[in-house]
């Protein structure tokens, strides 16, 4: 720089300090630009992840402070709650120890007896032998035992889907083989339509006004509103229904029994003993919240014109509420494939399948010569059924004939309804066997009750899916000579689960979600099934499902319509109906309607569900110490899906 004149251009751009200065420049630039856009990353992470458990945690907070505190009497903790919480115990003492084995780099295989030091490292060589000796063989026999039940119940679903290939690629449909004839009303079998209700007040409007639409000669139908209601104030919105369309023409009955004995069943049987019942041959029933389409007995009662041996034909469900949240839309992948896939299979190549309580048509013969409606179970639908096919009687499946309902949009709600569906085949299939035993069907049919209808679909999916996937799986994070496979915890459910959801094509999007929460339930499921088997307490508790009264697009406007025209004649319905229901319902009434009714929102915890997902996150934590890919995000993934559902942070909160 002092003498720029003895250098050239050429020679300033050539000399060798001065480029590798520029080149060490420009890499400190670079590098520091890589450790800003390293650092902007990271912040941004933490902020994102610092927010969503901030916010998970204020949830959380919210939902313990809000919850319903009736979950947490020692009356509601069984068994099956106690085993969890100490298996949880157990299970965060033995992270502990393997958290301080790993950082101290403890290893059975390359530990002599003379370098062990201390009581803690003395203690976890113990425990390393103990668990290679003796726990090991246990976990690893009981898994392959659920792996085999597992890979059974797999088959199954996996034949039955081919059977249903089979009918869409055949197009096979039950056919009518002699319409009515439109022309003479007096050839219209005479038709019974019951509809049992309790307490129903969301429902009970719109299931007697489609009831009411169904298109039959008026002198060849009866329908009978079965009220279990102890409700005195609906027991009048009901009974002032039933007479706004007696009114109108339509042949209906309103029935009310004052003491509740034998729930839905004996209602239904008390219904049955009336004496102008030997007048009808068919009866079909719809539970409070069912809408039937107007032609509904159009499509159905005509599949027993010249079949003597057709007791029952089913219609299929469909839903008002199917995308309200992601519980309806979870429980929809379950139900379209029961009726898609396994009532409609076992209905064409089996003549039998479980009735489904509603939306059916029976043919009275058959519920005569089967014993009629029994109390002894919460499933008398599948037990009328169980009996009348021991009888001889065969089954028609409609899957193009849909019916109209509810889906529970709580998980309380639902909780309790899979409670009673999964308890009441156990306590069903005590009391049958000896019956299937001594029947004289034919022994595939036998075997088929048995071990097909109860054992397999009934007793075993719940088993091992609660056992499998929520007990062993946590537990051989523990125990690493018991693994599981891959295909196990993978593999196997996806392609499961890919099949259940093929009936419902447009629920795709929550394979994922489905299948976590199929094994979140599996607690609920497996709790009700020990409960039927073994006769405890819980097993015949019977809580009427929850409704909201949603209504479809098309039964809205003719909803209003019918509104629009009772509110002229309301004010003089209810002074006529003054001297039947007493002055004291009437004034009941009337403030019921004009009273505003604040309903508040509550919270419920489910321990079970809250402690398993603390046992599966500990076992995920497990899982990390020792490197595993799949069963780390099975199990973590697992774990939030429990802890999701035991804060009742799925479905809409129960007024």
């Amino acid at each position: 720089m002092e003498n720029p004149k003895n250098f050239s251009v050429v020679q300033i751009k050539s000399s060798p300090e001065f480029s590798e200065k520029e080149k060490v420049n420009k890499n400190n630039k670079r590098y520091k630009w890589i450790l800003l856009l390293k650092a902007h990353k990271l912040i941004v992470f933490l902020t994102w992840f610092t927010n969503g458990f901030t916010a998970l945690h204020s949830k959380i907070k919210k939902r313990i402070a809000n919850s319903d505190r009736i979950e947490e009497t020692h009356n509601n903790r069984g068994k099956l709650y106690k085993f969890i919480r100490i298996f949880l115990i157990i299970s965060m003492a033995a992270l502990i120890f393997e958290i301080i084995a790993h950082f101290q780099n403890w290893n059975l295989s390359l530990i002599q007896p003379m370098e062990v030091g201390g009581l803690l490292h003395w203690s976890y060589v113990a425990w390393l032998s103990f668990r290679v000796d003796y726990i090991g063989p246990v976990v690893i026999m009981l898994s392959k035992f659920c792996i085999v039940l597992f890979m059974i119940q797999s088959l199954d679903r996996f034949v039955q889907c081919m059977g249903w290939f089979w009918i869409k690629f055949k197009k096979i449909k039950p056919v009518i083989e002699e319409p009515p004839n439109t022309d003479d009303p007096s050839s219209y079998p005479m038709v019974l339509v019951q509809i049992p209700m309790c307490n129903e007040k969301e429902v009970y409007a719109q299931s007697i006004s489609a009831a009411c639409k169904l298109e039959w000669p008026k002198d060849r139908l009866l329908i009978q509103v079965l009220d279990d209601s102890n409700d005195e104030t609906v027991q009048v919105l009901i009974r002032n229904e039933v007479n706004y369309w007696h009114e109108k023409g339509v042949n209906i009955i309103y029935r009310h029994r004052f003491d509740r004995t034998g729930y839905k069943a004996g209602n239904l049987n008390s219904a049955m003993t009336c004496d102008y019942i030997k007048d009808y041959e068919f009866v079909a029933i719809f539970d409070a919240d069912f809408q039937p389409n107007s032609d509904f007995l159009i499509q159905t009662v005509p599949h027993f014109k010249g079949k003597p041996d057709v007791g029952l034909v089913q219609a299929r469900w469909s839903f008002v509420n199917t995308d309200e949240n992601l519980l309806t839309r979870l429980q929809n992948v379950n139900l379209c494939f029961h009726f898609v896939v396994e009532q409609q299979v076992n209905g064409h190549f089996l003549d039998f399948f479980g009735f489904n309580g509603t939306a059916g048509v029976w043919r009275i013969k058959a519920l005569e010569d089967s014993g009629g409606w029994l109390e002894r179970t919460t499933v008398e639908d599948m037990d009328i059924a169980v009996r009348a096919h021991l009888n001889g009687w065969k089954f028609i499946f409609l899957n193009d004939v849909r019916v109209l309902c509810e889906l529970p949009e709580s998980h309380e709600t639902y909780k309790k309804q899979q409670h009673r569906w999964h308890s009441g085949p156990m306590q069903l299939f005590r009391l049958c066997l000896p019956s299937i035993i001594r029947s004289k069907i034919s022994i595939w049919k036998k075997l088929n009750l048995i071990f097909l209808f109860f054992l397999l679909r009934k007793l075993i999916l719940p088993l091992y899916s609660f056992t499998l996937f929520c007990i062993i799986l946590p537990l051989t994070m523990f125990v690493p000579e018991a693994e599981l496979p891959v295909w196990v915890i993978c593999y196997i459910p996806i392609f499961m689960s890919f099949l259940n959801i093929l009936p419902s094509p447009q629920s795709f999007p929550f394979l994922i979600p489905y299948l976590l929460f199929e094994n979140t339930m599996s607690v609920t499921k497996f709790n009700a099934m020990i409960s039927g088997l073994f006769q405890l307490g819980s097993a015949y508790e019977w809580v009427v499902t929850k409704k909201t009264g949603r209504l479809s697009e098309v039964d809205l406007v003719s909803m209003a319509a019918e509104m629009e025209f009772k509110s002229s004649n309301h004010q003089s319905l209810l002074q006529r109906r003054a001297s039947e229901s007493g002055l004291e319902l009437l004034k009941k009434l009337r403030e019921h309607e004009e009273a505003p009714v604040v309903k508040k929102k509550r919270n419920r915890l489910y321990r079970k569900e809250l402690f398993l997902a603390f046992l599966l996150l500990t076992a995920s934590a497990r899982s990390l110490l020792s490197a595993h890919g799949v069963h780390f995000y099975f199990l973590l993934f697992q774990g939030l899906s429990f802890l999701v559902v035991g804060l009742d942070l799925i479905g809409e909160q129960v007024n």
